[in-house]
């Protein structure tokens, strides 16, 4: 499942409804495995009058619900049609929000569901808080680092910086604790030479070994362990509902790579508040939880689509930013 669900254009045409960018992409990728999760804000009722201005709703110890009755009966009509399209999808949970309130929702919100590709944009909204106190520095390399794996890295391998894995752009082609995607190696394509032909910074591919050793990074350099930290940082600031660190669970490999994988377990109601925070650029009922400028930076194309690979890639419509 993508996040071109059917659902979504039903709603958003029906209900007035449009979805702000790449910041509600990150809530729309907790289509990961079987979860399905958007963020949206609301648009104008009708499309002749101007936008208004509205002070940000956010929810509180749970969700609250724009009730039904409040809706034009083409509105009511298009979720219902939007229901009868997600029966038909293997969905664990789907919510559309917008206004701070749920519009729409559908199965069980509560469930955890297994986060693969989304746990990097989790991984990478931790980052902020640390690079902008300088506990992480983005041009340090894994040389600076220390940074190694089975049967070591090679020398051009180590001047990889951490921006460099955060692109996934680091040239590195070690293999990885888990695989890109399902028939794939370590990355989502072949590389494009052997190891240590490509220079860092200059070739996009999406590389799992760069996500996992970001992760071991991201614990040597604050020593905390991710899901504690995304507990104490993320989860509990903007009051997570279902988090539980003893549902978190990393996979390994030590035979291949000393650098596990650090995937996430979230209900599809906890995916939308982390896609409603980006949307409100890290900002929570007037704290700022992931720093405004890191929002806008992991958010911005580091890889232009016309540069993305595989070639398939390259039809768009997204570039690639940090994770």
């Amino acid at each position: 499942m993508t996040s071109r669900a059917p659902w979504r254009a039903r709603v958003a045409a029906a209900c007035a409804v449009v979805t702000l960018g790449a910041a509600s992409a990150l809530a729309a990728s907790a289509l990961a495995a079987s979860a399905l999760t958007a963020s949206t804000i609301a648009a104008p009722a009708t499309a002749a009058r101007a936008p208004v201005v509205q002070a940000a709703v956010f929810p509180g110890a749970s969700w609250a619900t724009i009730p039904p009755e409040s809706l034009s009966a083409a509105c009511r009509a298009g979720l219902d049609h939007a229901t009868e399209l997600t029966r038909a999808l293997p969905t664990t949970g789907a919510m559309a929000i917008t206004g701070g309130r749920v519009l729409w929702a559908y199965g069980d919100v509560e469930k955890l569901s297994y986060l693969a590709s989304v746990r990097k944009s989790l991984l990478a909204m931790l980052y902020g808080k640390y690079v902008a106190n300088g506990t992480i520095t983005l041009d340090a390399t894994l040389a600076d680092l220390g940074i190694d794996d089975v049967d070591g890295l090679l020398p051009a391998e180590k001047a990889a910086t951490v921006a460099d894995l955060l692109g996934a752009r680091s040239g590195v082609y070690h293999e990885a604790a888990n695989a890109a995607c399902t028939g794939c190696g370590s990355t989502a394509g072949d590389p494009p030479g052997p190891r240590g032909t490509v220079p860092h910074g200059t070739y996009f591919l999406y590389n799992n070994w760069d996500f996992n050793a970001l992760g071991t990074i991201f614990e040597q350099r604050t020593g905390q362990d991710i899901y504690a930290a995304f507990g104490a940082d993320i989860a509990t600031p903007i009051g997570l509902e279902d988090y539980r660190l003893d549902a978190q669970r990393k996979s390994r490999r030590p035979q291949v790579s000393v650098h596990p994988a650090y995937h996430f377990y979230l209900s599809t109601r906890d995916m939308a508040r982390v896609g409603y925070l980006m949307l409100r650029d890290g900002q929570w009922q007037g704290r700022q939880i992931v720093p405004r400028d890191w929002v806008r930076r992991m958010t911005t194309a580091v890889t232009h689509v016309p540069d993305m690979h595989p070639d398939d890639l390259t039809k768009g419509p997204f570039g690639y930013g940090y994770l």
